[in-house]
């Protein structure tokens, strides 16, 4: 550390707020500027005292962490040589054309293209996002997509990093783009069925998804077509397997409602497929029967299928309402069916069970089943849709944190996979030089939490390989023992990367999620502290010698387990983490407040909600304490988690720890949630991150 750096002191304004005939007093409220709706779309309106703040503390890191930057970009050097720069997606067929996505050699944004089926014939680029990215301090690509006549090209771009997307629409026969580009979109559109419409999602003042529109796809007057009344709602859209219906659905974090829009008429009215029922979620599949009628298949949690079931949704042509819903494939406690997609001939689920991936295949004509699975201890497996409804092959990616991503066309007539893609590691990678290994902790409770861990094969487990503890454990997504080409700058130097796969996620299927939220949030933050435990009793990590590492609401698990357990870490790493929880769940003009009511409680109306939130929130329970090293990071764009949370966590937390140890700020002044968007820029905050790793157990050079 560089002696001479001296922590920026925060100013305390403090400010007094009741509520529900509670009392609390939030010293750095100040840090919020007034006008952070204007901020999100333009961070050079940033009030000029925040400004100041945010680069003081910059400026501290950079000071503190100044004898790392050799190692940084060490890393980032290790991590950009296992990409390959010049490397192409698996082309997806669509009808004449094969669509693709590729990198040249030091872009940093891919080309999107086609050629006539079979790679054979000439390139035609659909859009140059390198190029297009050029001058921007920020560029991020969202959804692109083209229409089914093959005419059109249509793309989402993020210019601040905040996710209010332009969706800009090409001409693919003239190359020229449509004018009127889309304004304030969430990024997500598709074209109807019949190439003649485009329809897209609003994203209103506060950041929420609110309206469906639809306009002529070469143009013209926007049309509302939904506005959702709950601003608890998410909105998504998309298109049904069989490319015949447009599906709209509105959800929060456990209801869940479908309208569709029949594929004769793209202007009627969306129609719902069955009213939402607080708790009940579902999503629609339409399978077309052997006489091409309707068929429509539900995936659902209705009947208390906690793990869900599969549904058939009313008679052959009937409106799939669910007083005609009938059990198909029945819930089994423990198998969660995560996902479904349809062919002509055949139905696709995919399923976990203990943290692993399966998929299983159904055959229209016999309704046999087949499953497709791999024996490896830890693995991920995943669907890789494509455009064509009538074809018998299926795309999947296997990998594991010790495999590359392998893409595989498998004939599900046939029952034989071709390997199309093998990950390449320009800079090599022996798998057999390493190892991963799945370990359960036992919980406070008895709960068995996985643990997958990855470590060279000649790693010692004597307690002496430093440990990064990865977690997340919210919203029911799962972390899954996927390959990275990022561990292997912190493995190669002798660590253990490992991750715990505590409540809140999937990995077990979808009780283990409900029982790590709303009043059973607290079995993720005491998971983690078990899975750290257990890692230590087994020789795969020593007390003070772990570094924890989450983003998000994974950085709210970040902030519980310095309040938890300060002494277990010797450092964290909490990325855009959403540690203000009572204040953020008690001001709902912020983007994801209402909708998330259901993940964490409603402290506006809710006395239990209230008090439960203000037991563990990271920012509320900063007590004076011996806080490990801490690097917190953030989005001065970011509409998720608003960069105000972790600067007023990192003030409050240098103004109590009793440990002498830094507690440090990076805020990317030009981007928001995800970070840099840049493949290589992007490696850049990685390298931060890992290089603290490194120095908080007291290892950097």
């Amino acid at each position: 550390m560089d002696d001479t750096a001296s922590p920026p002191v925060a100013a305390k304004a403090p400010k007094t707020l009741e509520q529900l005939g509670r009392v609390r007093v939030d010293d750095y409220a100040w840090m919020k500027d007034d006008d952070w709706q204007k901020v999100m779309r333009d961070p050079s309106v940033l009030r000029a005292d925040v400004r100041a703040h945010l680069e003081a503390e910059n400026a501290y890191t950079a000071a503190t962490l100044a004898d790392t930057q050799e190692l940084q970009a060490q890393m980032v050097k290790e991590m950009r040589g296992r990409i390959k720069e010049d490397d192409s997606s698996v082309p997806t067929p669509d009808g004449a054309f094969d669509y693709y996505a590729r990198y040249e050699t030091g872009a940093q944004h891919p080309i999107y293209a086609r050629k006539p089926r079979g790679l054979e014939g000439p390139e035609a680029v659909l859009i140059d996002a390198e190029q297009l990215s050029q001058g921007k301090a920020f560029f991020d690509i969202g959804e692109a997509s083209h229409s089914d006549d093959h005419a059109l090209f249509a793309y989402a771009v993020d210019e601040q990093g905040s996710e209010y997307f332009r969706i800009e629409v090409k001409d693919l026969a003239t190359g020229e783009l449509l004018p009127s580009p889309i304004e304030s979109s969430t990024g997500a559109f598709v074209f109807s069925p019949d190439s003649a419409w485009l329809f897209w999602i609003w994203r209103d003042e506060n950041g929420r998804p609110a309206k469906v529109f639809r306009r002529p796809a070469r143009g013209g007057q926007d049309v509302l077509v939904y506005a959702e009344a709950d601003e608890g709602m998410f909105l998504s859209l998309e298109v049904t397997a069989s490319r015949a219906f447009i599906v709209i659905g509105s959800g929060d974090h456990e209801t869940s409602e479908c309208r569709l829009i029949p594929p004769a008429n793209p202007m009627a009215e969306p129609q719902v497929v069955e009213p939402r029922k607080e708790s009940v979620r579902y999503s629609v599949e339409h399978w077309p029967d052997a006489d091409g009628a309707d068929r429509f298949v539900i995936l659902t949690n209705a009947d208390g299928a906690i793990d869900y079931k599969l549904m058939w949704a009313g008679a052959t042509g009937a409106w799939p309402s669910r007083a005609t819903w009938r059990d198909w494939i029945a819930h089994t406690p423990g198998c969660f069916i995560v996902a479904m997609t349809a062919c002509k001939d055949w139905f696709v689920r995919l399923e976990r069970v203990d943290a692993n991936n399966r998929i299983v295949v159904t055959a229209r004509d016999t309704l046999a089943q087949h499953t497709v699975a791999f024996e490896e201890e830890a693995h991920a497996l995943s669907l890789d849709g494509g455009y064509e409804f009538d074809t018998d092959t299926l795309r999947f990616v296997y990998q594991s944190p010790t495999t590359p991503r392998s893409w595989f066309d498998y004939d599900m007539g046939a029952r034989t996979q071709t390997l199309r893609k093998v990950q390449t590691i320009p800079s090599g990678h022996d798998a057999a030089a390493y190892v991963a290994r799945r370990l359960y902790a036992t919980a406070a409770d008895g709960a068995q939490v996985p643990i997958t861990a990855l470590m060279r094969a000649d790693t010692p487990l004597d307690g002496t390989a430093p440990l990064l503890l990865y977690g997340y454990g919210a919203y029911g997504i799962a972390m899954e023992p996927s390959f990275s080409i990022r561990p292997f700058s912190l493995v190669d130097r002798g660590w253990i990367w490992a991750v715990a796969h505590v409540r809140g996620g999937t990995e077990k299927g979808y009780g283990w999620f409900l029982d790590g939220r709303g009043e059973n949030k607290p079995n993720t933050f005491t998971d983690f502290i078990a899975c750290a435990e257990h890692l230590c009793a087994e020789g795969y990590g020593r007390r003070g010698r772990i570094v924890a590492y989450g983003g998000s609401a994974g950085g709210m698990l970040m902030g519980a387990v310095a309040n938890l357990a300060p002494e277990l870490w010797a450092g964290i790493v909490a990325a855009v983490p959403f540690v203000d929880v009572l204040n953020t769940m008690s001001d709902a003009s912020l983007p994801l407040t209402p909708p998330e009511w259901p993940e964490w409680g409603n402290p506006l109306t809710d006395e239990t909600a209230y008090d439960r939130i203000a037991g563990y929130s990271p920012y509320d329970n900063v007590r004076s304490a011996p806080y490990p090293a801490i690097l917190a990071t953030g989005g001065l764009s970011d509409s998720r988690v608003t960069y105000w949370e972790p600067a007023k966590w990192v003030a409050k937390l240098r103004d109590h720890t009793t440990s002498g140890r830094p507690v440090m700020l990076k805020i990317n002044m030009e981007a928001g949630h995800g970070g840099a968007a840049g493949r290589f820029d992007f490696l850049k905050e990685i390298a931060l991150d890992y290089a603290f790793a490194v120095w908080a157990v007291g290892e950097a050079s």
